[in-house]
């Protein structure tokens, strides 16, 4: 097996220190804009520099379009970072990608000022209005909250958890098997090979998130799990979303009954055939893109 095995996921590690101290210091705010590095972001999109890794661009703030800002942190060396949330545009010797793209090949740093301003950009443009009045708001606090012009309402950034989990038999070696989907959604926008991945879902309201394993599976496909195990997490700003991966057993080879509107098919696939595929020696299907933690889970399990 020569796939590469990840640590951690993707988006897992934050070097950057987000100073939550420094969003209510508007004098602060304005001082540090001037000598900030700043990330253009642009419905889940900005620009890199092609190379191994990529390059996340950053402008001088005289440079940046308009647009609101938000303050993302200070990095070890003093560097103070904002991102725009404006049209990206790329200019020559840069590319316009999103984070399924590039995420998994950045660097902690850069991949960190990613996923921060697409989550932030994303809540803002989401949340134009106040919950509970219906009154216009606007960002505050370097971007942090949204307030009412009169002040009398804050409202938060609001982070939605989803489970995901990869159910196995417990087998150890090359013939032990996972349960992998191919989601519906994605063969109706016409895939021609399916891309098998983990099961997932949303914490329904009043439940465990080890409830919400169990009960996904056996919606999605009739199995029903006994252990599960709390593996990472990983954001997932598409549009708000916290992934809280786990791994969970099930009796071997358990027979399989799909949702039909969730999921096209499901399938036990042993660990010599997944590895075949991530290690380029068969495409009879696909699998999640690198930068996800279905990704993570799934080379998690193949080593583990």
């Amino acid at each position: 097996m020569t796939a590469v095995r990840q640590t951690t996921p993707p988006f897992a590690r934050g070097p950057l220190d987000r100073a939550a101290h420094r969003r209510t210091d508007d004098a602060w705010l304005a001082e540090a804009w001037e000598r900030a590095k700043v990330v253009v972001v642009d419905d889940g999109h900005i620009l890199v520099r092609p190379g191994d890794p990529p390059e996340l661009v950053l402008i001088d703030p005289e440079k940046a379009p308009a647009g609101e800002r938000f303050f993302l942190g200070e990095s070890d060396d003093g560097t103070v970072y904002f991102a725009v949330a404006a049209d990206v545009e790329p200019f020559e010797g840069t590319e316009r990608v999103n984070l399924r793209q590039v995420g998994h090949a950045l660097a902690d740093l850069p991949a960190g000022l990613f996923i921060t301003s697409v989550a932030l950009a994303n809540w803002h443009s989401r949340h134009p209005y106040s919950p509970l009045s219906g009154k216009l708001t606007v960002a505050a606090q370097g971007g942090w909250v949204r307030i009412t012009p009169d002040g009398e309402e804050t409202i938060w950034p609001r982070t939605d958890p989803a489970v995901i989990m990869l159910v196995h038999d417990g087998v150890a070696g090359p013939d032990g098997r996972c349960l992998l989907g191919f989601n519906a959604q994605w063969k109706r926008l016409g895939a021609t090979v399916p891309r098998f991945s983990t099961l997932a879902g949303f914490v329904e309201p009043g439940e465990s998130a080890e409830m919400a394993v169990a009960r996904e599976v056996l919606e999605e496909v009739g199995v029903r799990v006994d252990e599960v195990t709390y593996v990472a997490s990983q954001p997932w700003p598409f549009p708000g979303s916290l992934m809280l991966g786990f791994h969970a057993t099930a009796t071997a080879g358990a027979a399989i009954t799909v949702d039909v509107e969730e999921i096209a098919e499901a399938r036990w696939l042993s660990r010599t055939e997944i590895a075949a595929v991530l290690d380029g020696a068969s495409e009879e299907f696909g699998l999640p893109f690198p930068a996800s933690i279905a990704h993570y889970l799934i080379t998690d399990w193949l080593y583990g």
